[in-house]
């Protein structure tokens, strides 16, 4: 296997260690050479994981190539959450007051690489708390407080900041590490029911009032129990044995966490996280996408090194994507260069990479929908009226092109085949690949998770029979994770 250290400086990590790589993350992000390697795990020592950050594209492109990243992107979620120090003093519970029975001090600071002890005193702590964050550097402190000690403040440490009386140390827990992989899993056995997730002062849903209780309705004919939840109502969440979210979803959202919390559950969830962290993000496609050979517009990545590469390589006009828009926002149609200078440097202040491809203009986009890796239903979704794209917004307003639902058999083969093929990288979730036809040559746009499912559009062509699907879906996962299969 390829080891790669990927670090913001090459001379952030001074230590030789036999059969490891050093590189700068500018290189394993642009160097289409990392992206053809397999057998590969990266080791992201960037010196910060802050969202859409060099470090943040490290992990997650890390993750689209196999290489198995550490951190990977939803520890680095989870180290920028506000609870992370209520979250992790919860999972630790009573270890805390036994790693600190005999200290004397009133007040602990805890350094540890690789899930190492700098100081050798509590390494078991050390160890729970590492495997908790999946980060190489981390630094923790502890107090006591009314003879109870308690986790005050925990962070993602940067390897520039070992200190050079630890640099031996910090080698050893590499060298450990790298012998100690292991991998956990954890089911649940509960009663069958299902909560959908909806938030009724959204005006941009997945699914329309009708269609959510049409929802509600094929569950209950397959024998399950339904309920529409809102926000409101996440501390009801595990008493569900499944969770379908029809809620727009972001990993910068409230829906990202419930997904983690209700997969972290045993729950069977649509959509699930790694879907959702996959799909939301344009830079972590496109990389997926181009690895695999799936046909896509010519796209570059960019960055503030190559800005003046962006005409000569797609021409005008261009579109410019913000990495994690959706419902068409953060998606610019460029006509000039000045423009281009104009609006890349603002969505550069946002995101160290933005995704740019060239414009195909098309009458409508494909829309396949594909759940378990089968298709579910076929739409044409055309433009909105004057408008390049299938959604208009206008100051307050937004209006959209028509859909026209199509059964499978009216649509080429070609158009299937890829939407299946690129629906199949990211999982078994409930995804919607769109698609640009272009005389005799299909390309995908991108993956949706969470995809639309309105009564009157999407189901026009199987009916009442489309909502049947999804939930037979639902209940043969809850029951083959009972162990009673009987679908």
């Amino acid at each position: 296997m390829n080891i790669l250290f990927v670090v913001s400086r090459e001379q952030d990590w001074p230590n030789d260690i036999p059969g490891v790589t050093v590189i700068p993350a500018q290189t394993y992000l642009m160097d289409p050479a990392y992206g053809d390697t397999r057998s590969t795990k990266v080791f992201n020592l960037c010196r910060t994981y802050r969202y859409q950050s060099k470090g943040y594209y490290v992990s997650l492109l890390a993750e689209a190539r196999g290489h198995q990243p550490l951190p990977d992107a939803e520890a680095m979620k989870d180290l920028h959450s506000e609870t992370l120090v209520q979250d992790v003093s919860d999972k630790l519970g009573n270890l805390i007051d036994c790693s600190f029975s005999r200290t004397e001090e009133e007040m602990v600071d805890l350094n540890i690489y690789f899930g190492r002890d700098a100081d050798g005193a509590h390494q078991h702590l050390c160890e729970q708390l590492f495997k908790l964050l999946r980060t190489p550097v981390l630094h923790a402190r502890f107090e006591r407080a009314n003879d109870r000690w308690h986790l005050c403040s925990i962070h993602a440490g940067s390897i520039c900041d070992i200190p050079p009386h630890h640099h031996d140390l910090a080698t050893r827990a590499v060298i450990e590490h790298l012998k100690e992989q292991k991998i956990r899993t954890s089911t649940a056995s509960r009663k069958p029911s299902l909560a959908i997730l909806h938030d009724p002062q959204r005006t941009e849903s997945p699914s329309n009032e009708e269609a959510m209780h049409k929802f509600l309705d094929a569950a209950s004919l397959l024998g399950m129990d339904g309920e529409l939840i809102t926000p409101k109502d996440m501390r009801r969440l595990t008493d569900f044995d499944a969770l379908f979210i029809r809620d727009t979803t972001n990993v910068d959202h409230y829906t990202y966490q419930v997904s983690r919390q209700a997969a972290a559950a045993g729950m069977v969830v649509i959509d699930d996280p790694d879907s959702i962290l996959r799909c939301t993000n344009k830079i972590y496609l496109n990389e997926l996408l181009t690895r695999h050979h799936v046909p896509t517009p010519k796209t570059l990545v960019v960055h503030q090194g190559n800005v003046d590469q962006i005409v000569s390589a797609l021409g005008l006009p261009c579109i410019l994507k913000q990495p994690d828009g959706a419902f068409s926002l953060g998606v610019v149609k460029i006509e000039s260069e000045q423009d281009l200078l104009v609006k890349v440097n603002e969505l550069l202040q946002q995101s160290e990479l933005v995704l740019a491809q060239e414009y195909l203009p098309t009458e409508f986009d494909w829309r396949i929908g594909v759940l378990d890796q089968r298709v579910l239903f076929v739409c044409k979704y055309y433009m909105a009226p004057g408008h390049w794209q299938i959604i208009k917004h206008e100051h307050h307003n937004t209006s959209e092109g028509r859909t026209e639902a199509l059964s499978v058999g009216e649509v080429p083969d070609d158009v299937i085949k890829i939407a299946l093929q690129a629906a199949n990288l990211i999982g078994d979730g409930f995804y919607g690949v769109d698609l640009k036809q272009v005389g005799s040559q299909y390309y995908v746009i991108e993956i949706n998770d969470n995809p639309n499912v309105d009564a009157g559009n999407e189901d026009a062509v199987l009916g009442d029979a489309l909502y049947r699907e999804v939930m037979g879906v639902f209940r043969k996962r809850i029951e083959s994770r009972k162990g009673n299969c009987t679908l």
